[in-house]
């Protein structure tokens, strides 16, 4: 009687498995229909999405010069100078490097506006295609009108029909894609796009700003010192101070050279960005694939939901 048992509860799953089958077999007309219906859909998707093109730079964070070695130098002699009551605590610098500065301000709402808005607006706003034969961009024409350069779409406020700095900037953020090696310390700066020409100039002007922001902050922050420090050297006689600020403005006049020579101020770019030739998304044999699977799962899930739920009704 014991031995019994077993052998009915595996008796009873046969004939559930059985019985799945049968269900299955009976319902593969609507099981078939769904998942064609599923992978015409997909099919469909996929040929509707646009390609997408990314365009990368390799860079390479340069050290710090002259911002570090006026830090020192102004840490070194403070104490002397405060002695003849001469502060020079606010040549010592934020403790961030340049290459850390850079990439915040790549991200921030402030550079965005004030470097990039104006150029990229229009090609990141109200793209429609990119045309491979003539590698050029069309818009949509319910939302921009390229002849007359007039924003035309109808949008809800506050928003307005010419895309607002911060809208724009949200759109931005999610086609940039910047990350850090923690242990080689190189740096990658992607930009995604319909238009391979486009993803690799927006990536230019990105790191061509940023150097040039950074650069522009640093000469006009070198010769503020230098006025700062000329000032202070008048105010006193003394021979050993005397010889700390001439030390002290060196540093700040080799900043301003440096940062009037320097090609790339902020970073050494390893690997430059090119327009790619091959796409990087859609994957559309992948969407057709999970969306026909899908299609076949939900067929499956549909037959055997009419089928146990008739049996209950009954």
């Amino acid at each position: 009687m014991t031995d019994a048992h077993p052998d009915n509860a595996y008796g009873d799953d046969e004939i559930d498995l059985r019985e799945l089958f049968l269900v299955l077999w009976e319902g593969k007309v609507l099981i078939t229909m769904v998942t064609g219906l599923a992978a015409i859909v997909s099919v469909a998707v996929a040929l509707s999405m646009p390609n997408i093109y990314k365009s990368t730079a390799t860079l390479a964070p340069k050290t710090d010069g002259g911002t570090g070695g006026l830090s020192r130098l102004a840490s070194q002699y403070g104490g002397l100078a405060s002695l003849a009551g001469i502060n020079l605590g606010g040549l010592g610098g934020d403790g961030m490097t340049k290459p850390a500065i850079a990439l915040e301000k790549l991200k921030s709402l402030s550079f965005f506006k004030q470097h990039l808005y104006e150029d990229l607006l229009v090609d990141l706003m109200a793209v429609e295609s990119w045309d491979p034969s003539t590698r050029q961009l069309m818009y949509d024409d319910e939302i921009y009108d390229s002849a007359s350069s007039k924003w035309l779409r109808e949008v809800d406020p506050p928003r307005q029909a010419q895309p607002s700095d911060q809208e724009a900037h949200e759109a931005f953020l999610k086609l940039v894609s910047i990350s850090e090696d923690k242990q080689t310390g190189l740096i990658s700066v992607s930009v995604e796009h319909e238009s391979p020409d486009t993803a690799k100039q927006w990536v230019e002007l990105m790191v061509g700003r940023v150097s040039e922001d950074l650069r522009s902050k640093d000469i006009r922050e070198a010769e503020e010192s230098i006025k700062f420090l000329e000032a202070q050297r008048e105010k006193t006689s003394l021979v050993s101070l005397d010889e700390v600020f001439a030390q002290l403005i060196e540093e700040q006049t080799k900043t301003i050279m440096l940062a009037n020579v320097s090609k790339d101020y902020v970073f050494d770019v390893i690997d430059p960005p090119v327009a790619p030739e091959l796409k990087s998304k859609p994957s559309r044999a992948l969407i057709c694939v999970l969306g026909t699977l899908l299609g076949g799962m939900l067929g499956v899930v549909v037959v055997l939901i009419r089928h146990y739920g008739k049996q209950q009704s009954e």
